[in-house]
């Protein structure tokens, strides 16, 4: 199997990198998205989780994976077992710092320790925290933080010669990158040449580079969309986008619109949760079935060009077995595509729906 993460491996002073991940009083399948694609996807640089509701427990108690990574009470127990560097793993509504981390945060600067950060607020800009990091030698991330000079879209991704192929879902925190990491690996071990835009703070994490375009300026997420997909298309004959938000949801479908114009797929992959009937937070918006959203996306990309859905992704871990693959079945006859948990079972039904698209686009 293929390396899972294409992210940094030592900190700033030349150490392994090391990550004790604070989610205090979140850490969970659906709560920590950020703490979770980190243990799943490059568990050699965790140390441990920070979260004082779970510790004694470990990873794999809570997540279902992750093995013996130890949740602990506090900073100290976490550099006791060999932590370099502090990850936020959990994001707060709204995103911003809660006045609580801040004495965490300054004891791991404090310790030379690496602070790395997605949250919207940027703890580099916060004039406390960026000089305690210069006064002990740490460096602070901002995974969010966009970079500048971003263009406004244009259509260049039309003149790339790469299969373009976007994650698209019926709600936030559904899976659309872990779909599309699990693809990644399974396409590199097919031989195939696969490049991974990362679009927000987790898979920017993971694969050393990106934009998170939840960050970016409305007028020009389209651009860094479209930026994205140029430098991934240099090297590889099919580039997976890391799709964001969901077309009806009420507080992110702009930068669902803005990803989804900016980066112009060839084809796209549906993600759903069949447990989740109502978008997160907003009961009052019901998630239309299947097809009528498959219709809706396919709708949205005609005038720029024809952009199929090829396949349904779907997250199915709060289900049983059984369960679990009758989903599976109805969401392929529903839709009459190929559909698949590509983390629980097999991912080769969409691997072979993107590998013939895939022919299918470069024969025509």
């Amino acid at each position: 199997m293929p390396p899972r993460s294409n992210g940094p491996t030592t900190n700033s002073r030349g150490r392994p990198l090391k990550f004790a991940i604070l989610c205090e009083g979140k850490f969970g399948p659906l709560t920590s998205k950020t703490a979770n694609a980190c243990i799943r996807y490059s568990p050699e640089r965790v140390a441990a989780v920070i979260d004082t509701t779970q510790a004694g427990r470990t990873a794999h108690d809570i997540l279902g994976f992750g093995g013996a990574i130890p949740v602990v009470r506090t900073l100290d127990e976490a550099k006791g077992t060999g932590a370099t560097a502090l990850l936020i793993g959990i994001a707060p509504q709204g995103g911003q710092l809660p006045a609580e981390w801040r004495v965490i945060l300054s004891d791991a600067l404090r310790s030379k320790m690496d602070l790395w950060n997605g949250l919207h607020f940027f703890i580099g800009e916060d004039a406390e925290l960026a000089a305690l990091a210069k006064a002990h030698g740490a460096a602070i991330h901002d995974l969010r933080k966009p970079p500048a000079n971003l263009p406004i879209a244009s259509g260049r991704v039309t003149e790339v010669d790469a299969t373009v192929i976007l994650t698209v879902g019926t709600d936030c925190n559904i899976g659309k990158m872990t779909a599309q990491m699990q693809l990644r690996d399974a396409l590199l071990s097919r031989g195939v040449r696969v490049a991974f835009a990362a679009t927000g703070q987790t898979g920017i994490l993971l694969e050393g580079w990106g934009t998170s375009v939840d960050a970016v300026v409305a007028d020009f997420i389209a651009g860094a969309a479209e930026d994205l997909v140029l430098r991934a298309a240099q090297d590889a004959d099919i580039v997976l986008v890391e799709g964001q938000g969901s077309l009806v949801h009420p507080g992110y479908s702009g930068v669902t619109y803005g990803l989804i114009h900016g980066s112009m797929p060839h084809a796209m992959l549906l993600c759903s949760q069949p447990s989740r009937t109502a978008i997160s937070n907003n009961e009052w918006v019901k998630i239309p079935p299947l097809p009528e959203f498959i219709a809706m996306h396919e709708a949205i990309m005609r005038p720029l060009r024809p952009s199929p859905v090829i396949g349904v992704a779907l997250n199915t871990y709060d289900l049983d077995d059984a369960t679990a693959r009758a989903a599976i079945a109805s969401a392929a006859s529903d839709t009459g595509l190929p559909a698949a948990d590509v983390v629980r079972y097999d991912p080769a039904p969409l691997v072979d729906a993107i590998l013939t698209f895939h022919a299918a686009r470069r024969k025509a």
